[in-house]
């Protein structure tokens, strides 16, 4: 006999996945631990069989665990389309999205796409800057919603939604990266990533010359494809040919920065509120064909964690 399945309890297995422990999913939900619990205990029986390991310390996804989600996100979803189809009003306008030029290649292509085949009568006017800027373009009104790189995660109208190493990249084969004083292309003076690589080679007690100093990340990357000079992008960023230098290359480690979703203190307006929607699920979705989580529970809680694959 068919049964259906109750999409009140995916939401509630897939904020588990996402905030990575019961009590995480139960203050996302804005239910009682005992009522999530409740509801992950439903879904298990209904699918007759269970989608949590319980025998170790911390909360782990069985592997049906893992099969569901993906099938479960594309229900929560194609509900989410069918419910606003019917429900919401056609938008139109414009917003103005604001994205640092070295995030443009890897993040833009996805989230426009998606948005302007959802809402065609909206016109997206995309303002490539680096993310101080964009700061400063939120604040005097001249962009809608920003997403930045920052050192520090969240704070007031902002948003996190993931982290990146910042690396160090060459040529392959290259040898830039051994040549003192070290070549270096570099943003201009606002450049979020400059301060940072400047006083981790002072620290280092490297010596640098500037090969580069502008605001134009084609010109950064053609200078280190020519094997010219070595740069820092954050992993994520990192286009071909180029390549993260690892090993013994002499270089300082460099830290995480964060990838804010910047709303302006005046407050924002729907359509930058939709455009942010798509933002976040295209993040989430990176996510989670990583296998990560958006976000950490507080230390005290029990966390959910995916098995380790095998390597092939």
């Amino acid at each position: 006999m068919r049964r259906d399945l109750d999409l009140t309890i995916l939401r509630a297995f897939l904020a588990v996945v996402d905030t990575g422990s019961v009590t995480g999913a139960a203050r996302q939900l804005n239910r009682t631990q005992a009522a999530v619990s409740l509801q992950i205990k439903r879904l298990e029986d209904t699918l007759d069989q269970p989608l949590f390991d319980r025998g170790h310390k911390r909360l782990s996804l069985t592997p049906v665990g893992e099969q569901l989600i993906a099938q479960a996100r594309r229900l929560v979803a194609m509900n989410d389309e069918v419910f606003e189809t019917m429900t919401t009003p056609s938008f139109e306008g414009e917003v103005r999205l604001g994205l640092p030029v070295d995030l443009i290649v890897t993040y833009a292509p996805p989230i426009l796409r998606r948005f302007n085949a959802k809402w065609p009568g909206v016109r997206v006017s995309l303002v490539a800057s680096n993310s101080q800027e964009l700061v400063e373009g939120l604040e005097h009104g001249r962009v809608d919603l920003a997403l930045t790189t920052d050192l520090e995660a969240g704070g007031r109208h902002v948003e996190t939604l993931a982290h990146d190493d910042l690396v160090w990249v060459g040529t392959p084969g290259g040898s830039a990266h051994r040549r003192m004083p070290l070549p270096i292309a570099i943003g201009g003076r606002s450049c979020r990533f400059r301060p940072v690589l400047l006083e981790a080679l002072r620290r280092a007690g490297i010596e640098w010359r500037v090969v580069l100093e502008v605001a134009n990340q084609d010109a950064v990357n053609a200078m280190v494809a020519a094997g010219i000079s070595v740069a820092v992008l954050l992993r994520e960023t990192v286009p071909s040919p180029l390549e993260v230098l690892i090993g013994d290359t002499g270089l300082p480690p460099l830290p995480s920065f964060a990838l804010n979703l910047r709303f302006p203190p005046a407050g924002t307006n729907e359509l930058a509120e939709e455009m942010a929607r798509h933002i976040r699920a295209d993040f989430a979705t990176r996510a989670s064909l990583r296998g990560e989580r958006l976000f950490d529970g507080a230390a005290s809680e029990r966390r959910v964690r995916r098995p380790r694959r095998a390597a092939a």
